[in-house]
């Protein structure tokens, strides 16, 4: 027990998301989880926020390591590999995604309507990805 209550700091959190809902499996998916809500949902301006690129058939995207804390994500399903979201007259044409799956109006979802913790175990999202044309 004194053990427990030595040592500093906490075992850092893992994330396994899944995402469900692809209408194909060509192309790569997208990910930005960020702390920051002001760089949500796009990571750009965030040298912290973490950023994957995984095959659509790889059905997951796993990462290890992370600090407790609360994050958001984005998913895009960027089908054609150009590695943006393209969009038509402002509609993305590709699938995007979002932790917690928040219902979706004009726009991306606020931080908090995506907002999930991470501790020191294994925390999990399945995200339901979204299509509009």
């Amino acid at each position: 027990m004194l053990f427990a209550t030595l040592g500093g700091a906490a075992a850092p959190g893992t994330l396994d998301i899944a995402f469900a809902n692809l209408r194909s499996n060509k192309g790569m998916m997208r990910l930005c989880l960020t702390l920051a809500p002001k760089n949500f949902p796009e990571c750009s301006d965030d040298t912290a926020a973490v950023t994957r690129s995984v095959r659509t058939t790889d059905g997951h995207i796993h990462i290890d390591g992370l600090p407790s804390g609360e994050y958001a994500l984005a998913l895009i399903h960027d089908a054609n590999s150009n590695g943006k979201l393209d969009t038509f007259a402002g509609i993305p044409t590709e699938g995007i995604g979002f932790s917690r799956n928040p219902s979706l109006g004009f726009g991306p979802p606020k931080f908090a309507a995506a907002q999930f913790a991470i501790g020191t175990g294994a925390t999990g999202q399945t995200v339901r990805m979204k299509y509009f044309l």
